[in-house]
């Protein structure tokens, strides 16, 4: 029996079709009747075919439903269950697994130059995604998220859990924000509105969020962010002023390696290299959004090609070469789902 699933065709071609039914392969897996799935930014990283991602391979990495089946050697998870899944599929044991780095297990990646393995995700694995039918879902026990009895009734607020929220989460977790600090945020994307969100939960003093979609930078002050529109003012500048010229305590890049400038040409540094300049010395910042492991072609409104980091600092109207001053921050990353 086949399921419907959305298959990938090449660069910005996809198809519903019918594809082999998902079942049960190993003992631990879990077999999910998908309910909801999100489409994710790193999912037009792959439509645009800017990535490895293969021809006939199913998308979907944020996905939640209703257990239909498991396998001998699952013991938690049972029939009936509604559940959301991590759009990380990671063993629970494995020597990332065990210190917490869940993202880059090393037993469900197969190829050794690699670590980390996700749902119809380039470079991560074999696995079918969740814009299916149905999803089979490896160490089901580990990876499937049990729900309560209101799963159904909100399940649009339940597969923020799949990858969103968590992601805008980890980013102020990566950056080490603790109450009382300013934060500045690139990006007000789903990622950045989620990490602003986290960053007010977690106490900050103040927000900012650098973005120029109005209706974003709306709903960034909505949740009591201070928005900065980069396509009217400097962003350094905007930041340095809300922060008596210091700079922020912390940074989340959450645009990741298709970030443009206000004039449409695709920058691949240009929300780092804002971060960097935005953050105090001493301050740190994190990317959590999407980077690559190949340099993509990028896409321009003009015949430039994508720009590297910058080999100068600029603080506000100040341009200093790096080689004379130290850097501004310091940075973590983490794979994601924007």
């Amino acid at each position: 029996m086949d399921l419907k699933a959305v298959v990938y065709e090449g660069s910005r071609q996809v198809s519903t079709k019918d594809v082999p039914d998902a079942k049960i392969e190993r003992p631990t897996d879990v077999l999910v009747r998908v309910t909801t799935t999100n489409i994710c930014g790193s999912d037009l990283h792959m439509y645009e075919g800017r990535t490895s991602f293969e021809v006939g391979r199913t998308f979907g990495h944020e996905n939640m439903g209703e257990v239909i089946e498991v396998g001998s050697g699952v013991e938690k998870v049972r029939v009936g269950d509604r559940v959301v899944l991590p759009c990380n599929i990671s063993c629970g044991f494995c020597k990332n697994c065990e210190r917490g780095l869940t993202n880059y297990c090393i037993t469900t990646q197969p190829d050794p130059s690699f670590a980390g393995a996700a749902y119809g995700f380039a470079d991560m694995g074999p696995y079918g995604g969740g814009q299916a039918e149905l999803l089979r879902v490896p160490f089901g026990d580990h990876n499937a998220l049990r729900l309560g009895e209101d799963a159904e009734e909100k399940e649009n607020d339940y597969v923020m859990l799949s990858d969103i929220f968590p992601t805008g989460y980890h980013a102020t977790e990566m950056a080490g924000v603790v109450p009382g600090d300013s934060v500045v945020i690139a990006g007000a994307g789903p990622v950045g509105l989620m990490a602003a969100l986290s960053a007010m939960i977690k106490g900050a003093a103040k927000v900012m969020v650098v973005d120029r979609h109005p209706d974003r930078l709306a709903l960034a002050e909505q949740i009591g962010a201070i928005a900065i529109d980069d396509s009217k003012v400097d962003p350094v500048q905007a930041v340095l002023d809300e922060t008596m010229g210091l700079g922020a305590d912390r940074g989340c890049e959450c645009v990741g390696y298709q970030a443009h400038d206000p004039q449409g040409n695709e920058d691949i540094a240009a929300t780092m290299n804002m971060l960097i300049n935005a953050v105090r010395f001493t301050g740190k910042s994190a990317p959590s959004a999407c980077s690559s492991p190949r340099t993509p072609e990028p896409r321009t409104t003009s015949p430039s090609r994508a720009r590297r980091p910058s080999t100068s600092e600029r603080i506000g109207s100040r341009v200093r070469p790096w080689g004379a001053v130290r850097p501004r921050s310091s940075g973590t990353t983490a794979s994601c789902g924007t």
